[in-house]
């Protein structure tokens, strides 16, 4: 398999387990079913799609093909065997159903029901459901791989940490963004500054992500840590880019993007170095944390409101740096009209207010 097939499979196993979460979310008639079973102490095993496969894995059981509810699959689950649900979760079409698959097929599961569900779902594209009345676990198995599904208990508390560490670092973070503008017009930016700066950055996106996935987890339940989530990520996706090609040797999107995956994927303790987040950035000189570095200005002229899109890289392209342009602004603000700019008097003002020299 080549690199591209891979990260197409690996985007169709992630597509399905991400099915799988939101089907099994707290909310969802199949959650509510799987609450109920193991409040009975009843173990069981339940595949949910991919029927024509399913059932020619296994044999005997009962043909059903009734219409789902939590409270039918609960009362088939007192019985041993499978239970096989069509992918829409309308239809209950075997209970009681002996499932055969493949013993050669690898899994570190242990349980003889854990070791069935992870067999069936390489066996094929099902999404199987174990659970265990002995441990009181759900586990759900997509292309092998088995995913605990947590209680709302537990997943409040994992949200509580993560909003908690959102709102000190966005706080933080604006904190520094602020200070970072003042720097960058007097020309003061160093490369410490801009490796703090990208470390909060990646602080705040990952905390997202992890919250993202509890949201997923939550369903319905996640309605509210949503809203906190989109308030703490507001603005700031763009500034993360923007800040990247500010400082980047290559300044196009393209190459921010590269920079940022590469940013994401280092260790924090890496990420902490402002040598190594400067060869991220694309420097081969050896530049210490003292260095100065000169940004172009992307990030501060896209807070100027007459600053349309798009209107900031041409005055980059235009004057090279924010330095060359606050020259320009001195000298004679009516030259930026020439490249677009329809109110060059009321950016002058606002770039002279934030570096203090304002009326």
């Amino acid at each position: 398999m080549n690199a591209s097939q891979f990260e197409t499979s690996s985007s169709k196993r992630g597509q399905r387990l991400d099915d799988a979460i939101r089907k099994t979310a707290p909310g969802t008639p199949l959650r509510t079913a799987l609450d109920m079973i193991l409040a009975g102490h009843l173990g069981a095993l339940v595949c949910v799609g991919d029927t024509e496969n399913v059932l020619a894995a296994g044999d005997d059981g009962f043909r059903l093909d009734v219409s789902f509810t939590a409270n039918r699959l609960f009362e088939l689950c007192k019985m041993d065997g499978a239970v096989v649900i069509d992918r829409d979760l309308t239809k209950i079409l075997r209970a009681n159903y002996h499932l055969n698959p493949d013993p050669s097929l690898p899994t570190s599961e242990t349980g003889t029901r854990h070791r069935t569900a992870a067999r069936m779902s390489l066996l094929t594209k099902a999404m199987v459901i174990s659970v265990s009345s002995r441990r009181s676990v759900v586990n759900v198995y997509v292309d092998g791989q088995g995913y605990e599904l947590k209680s709302v208990s537990d997943l409040l508390a994992t949200v509580n940490q993560l909003t908690v560490a959102m709102q000190n670092t966005r706080s933080q973070l604006d904190r520094r963004l602020l200070h970072l503008t003042s720097l960058e017009l007097d020309n003061c930016v160093t490369l410490g500054d801009i490796a703090d700066i990208l470390y909060l950055f990646e602080v705040l996106m990952t905390a997202g992500e992890e919250l993202d996935d509890c949201i997923i987890q939550l369903g319905r339940e996640g309605k509210t840590t949503k809203m906190q989530r989109e308030e703490y990520l507001a603005g700031m996706d763009e500034a993360y880019n923007l800040m990247i090609r500010d400082y980047a040797v290559d300044s196009s999107e393209d190459a921010a993007r590269a920079i940022r995956k590469r940013l994401h994927d280092t260790a924090n303790t890496q990420l902490r170095s402002a040598k190594y987040v400067a060869r991220l950035l694309g420097y081969t000189d050896d530049r210490g944390e003292d260095s100065i570095m000169t940004p172009l200005g992307l990030r501060t002229l896209s807070r100027v409101p007459v600053v349309r899109d798009g209107m900031a890289d041409k005055i980059v392209d235009e004057y090279g740096s924010l330095q060359e342009v606050l020259e320009a602004v001195d000298d004679d603000p009516s030259r930026l009209g020439e490249i677009g700019v329809k109110n060059p008097g009321v950016l002058a003002n606002s770039l002279h207010r934030m570096w203090g020299k304002g009326e």
